[in-house]
């Protein structure tokens, strides 16, 4: 222990100066009465030096503290060598059967006592836990994925810059999660040791289904199957889809003589919306190994998400088959198209159905055929995209839209080609590949005066020859109640036969409509209460967690409404909840749901208004134990190599003991330098107070003041 001053040393002699003068001030001597060895204070000359004496120590050592003196203090710590224990507590280590496990676990049991013994700290490692004082033979082998890589790794970063030198890893060498332990690099030596039969077993497995996550309702979707065998050459299987216990097909599929690979493929039919639960199944096969990756499930979200679009025209023209072919390239669309001047079946839409976005073609228009129809549509606030020709009637069309008011004489037209707006920021297009409409033929369009509302966007401007103007050829408005937008010409179609003819593709023209219309239909989500998974597909064991959004009518986001939650699986059960969602925790976690499709539904009051919101999960039984069972000693030893270490099978655990406790493992010494201040010793105030409390108490005794 040193001390160190952060000033002179000098200054401790002001101490004692200053210790000195304040006990001379305090008892300096009196004058004694006459005949007495007593002076006037009360005190006789021996009390009065000890007062002073412990005066002095007190004053002097508290303007000792004032200098901050500091002390370096130096502490060893032995550290003992440490061996880790990883032991592999997956299912796939206990598939070859739990007596030869626990023989072996026992013998492990042995080692981690005869280590311990020769003065090794050892630690056990399982995944996902820490375990320091369990019973090997108690270890349950129920983990439903291996990640060898990530055990050793956290290893590694939990005992970085201690004194561990190896780590004895337990397993079979299977892993199904993760990247190969030989990849990683180690500063320790990896002892390993081999569980489980290495060799393989007869067993058909279905080692994979390739199937869309998405289909779309009333279409085919495909499901194919992946089928691995081993010990069935010459032999067949039959393999089935489900779906609610209903089976949807039925195939066989045979095992030549050295084929172990085989795939296979179903045709089914979406006819639910929502997520459909399909399964999967080689049935099996006397002999087998393990059943339990003869199936699998497949989970297919079924949405009946086409936007539902009116063309209404006037009458026959080429722009329509043209809008219709754009649109047709984009599934999500189911288009109806509907002719005002054509047959009466033709004409007028069912009165049942709505629509996402509604296109008028020449409407309204000059005879006022289609004005009854469109301020139906036109009242629901339905997305709407005009497209202006000849027959067009300009006073009702600047009645029915909020992005541009045009005034022009009747008969009267401009041929006008578009020039890309580079202002316009909404959408992402490519000015380069937007030069070619300057090279199209023109456009029909209105002649005469053009004025934009507030709020709307200009995508092309007209030109003329090669004058831009600032007259709008296609505009559209996003902030208004009903977003439209607006095509002030008609040649829809020549553009793209002649972007044809100069490019054999059909890109520029096609894109540029359709992310208009696109822009302008995408719905926005105005609800209140929002309670969605954070993900749509959790494994069985995982806790699924549920994010809450509420607002209030201006949509400020507010908590702590109590929310109810019910979730129904398939078979039509339904499991409810109730949770408070707070400013610091919005989620909501539920544990052990079994495997299969969920729907859930919560709800809440805010200002006595009832808001809902539904939706739907998924929870998958991966069975990823299920799927190799065979043994892989060979990564083991390849793993052992690498680092320095040495591969053992289970019988050999005597002599992983022998190489561990021959080895020179000696303890590591570590010091610690600390520096502290002197005035941060707790046990110094009490001595000054003592010292304090002796010479007041002291003075009083005697008399004094």
């Amino acid at each position: 222990m040193t001390f160190f001053f952060q000033s002179s040393p000098w200054w401790i002699l002001v101490c004692l100066l200053v210790g000195a003068a304040y006990a001379f001030a305090m008892y300096q001597p009196l004058p004694r009465l006459v005949g007495s060895g007593v002076t006037v204070g009360g005190f006789d000359k021996r009390t009065t030096y000890g007062l002073a004496a412990l005066r002095f120590v007190i004053v002097s050592f508290l303007c000792f503290l004032l200098l901050n003196p500091l002390i370096r203090s130096l502490r060893t710590l032995t550290e003992k060598p440490k061996v880790v224990l990883a032991v592999d507590n997956s299912e796939s280590v206990a598939a070859a059967g739990r007596p030869a496990l626990n023989k072996a676990l026992a013998g492990l049991q042995t080692l981690r006592q005869q280590l311990t013994d020769k003065g090794l700290d050892v630690a056990i490692r399982t995944f996902g836990d820490s375990v320091t004082d369990a019973d090997l033979t108690q270890i349950p082998f129920t983990r439903r994925t291996t990640d060898l890589s990530g055990l050793l790794s956290g290893i590694r970063s939990d005992y970085e810059g201690r004194n561990l030198t190896d780590v004895v890893l337990v397993s079979d060498g299977i892993f199904n999660q993760g990247m190969s332990p030989t990849f990683g690099q180690y500063p320790f030596a990896v002892q390993t040791v081999g569980l489980g039969d290495t060799i393989p077993k007869k067993d058909i497995q279905l080692k994979g289904i390739v199937a869309n996550r998405i289909a779309y309702l009333g279409n085919q979707f495909p499901v194919q199957a992946e089928i691995v065998s081993n010990g069935f050459q010459g032999r067949s299987a039959t393999v089935v889809l489900r779906q609610n216990g209903k089976e949807l097909g039925r195939q066989s599929v045979n095992f030549g003589k050295n084929d172990t690979f085989n795939q296979l493929t179903f045709q089914a039919t979406a006819t639910q919306k929502g997520v459909q639960h399909f399964v999967v199944e080689v049935l099996p096969q006397p002999g087998e190994f393990s059943t339990l990756n003869n199936r699998q499930d497949v989970y297919l979200d079924v949405i009946d998400g086409k936007e539902k679009v009116l063309l209404l025209a006037l009458a026959p023209h080429p722009d329509i088959k043209a809008i219709r072919n754009i649109l047709e390239r984009n599934q999500n669309y189911e288009l109806d198209i509907r002719i005002l001047t054509g047959t009466p079946a033709e004409a007028t839409p069912p009165a049942e159905k709505t629509y996402d976005l509604i296109i008028l073609h020449q409407i309204p228009d000059n005879g006022g055929v289609g004005t009854p129809l469109i301020q139906k549509y036109l009242a629901k606030n339905t997305p709407v995209l005009f497209v202006l020709g000849n027959q067009s009637s300009l006073g009702p069309f600047n009645n029915s839209n909020s992005v541009m008011q045009v005034s022009a004489q009747p008969n009267q037209s401009d041929k006008v080609t578009g020039a890309f707006n580079q202002e316009f920021k909404q959408l992402n297009f490519d000015p380069a590949r937007l030069d070619i409409l300057s090279k199209l033929p023109p456009l029909l369009t209105p002649y005469g005066e053009y004025r934009l509302q507030p709020g709307t966007e200009v995508v092309l401007w007209q030109q003329v020859g090669s004058i831009r103007t600032t007259k709008p050829l296609l505009a559209l408005n996003v902030t208004s109640p009903r977003k439209t937008a607006v095509l002030a010409g008609e040649g829809l179609w020549a553009w793209r036969l002649e972007e044809y003819a100069l490019t054999n593709k059909q890109e520029v023209v096609d894109e540029l409509i359709q992310k208009v219309i696109q822009l302008i239909s995408v719905k926005e989500d105005r609800r209140k209460l929002r309670v969605y998974p954070i993900r749509n597909e959790f494994v069985a064991g995982e806790k699924v967690v549920f994010e809450t959004e509420l607002y209030n009518d201006i949509y400020e986001r507010v908590f702590d409404k109590p929310v109810r939650l019910e979730i129904s699986d398939e078979k039509g059960v339904t499991r409810s909840f109730n949770y408070t969602p707070t400013a610091a925790n919005s989620r909501f976690e539920i544990s052990r749901l079994p495997e299969g499709a969920y729907r859930f539904k919560a709800s809440v009051t805010v200002n006595e208004k009832a808001e809902q919101s539904s939706g739907q999960f998924v929870v998958r039984d991966l069975q990823l134990e299920a799927l190799n069972t065979t043994a892989d000693h060979g990564i083991l030893r390849q793993l052992a190599q690498q680092t320095g270490g040495q591969f053992f099978t289970a019988n050999q655990t005597d002599e992983l003991v022998r190489k561990l406790t021959a080895q020179s493992h000696p303890a590591r010494l570590t010091s610690t330098e600390e520096m502290n201040e002197l005035i941060n010793w707790r046990w110094l105030f009490f001595v000054v107070l003592t010292l304090a409390a002796v010479e007041w108490g002291l003075r009083k005794f005697y008399g004094g003041y």
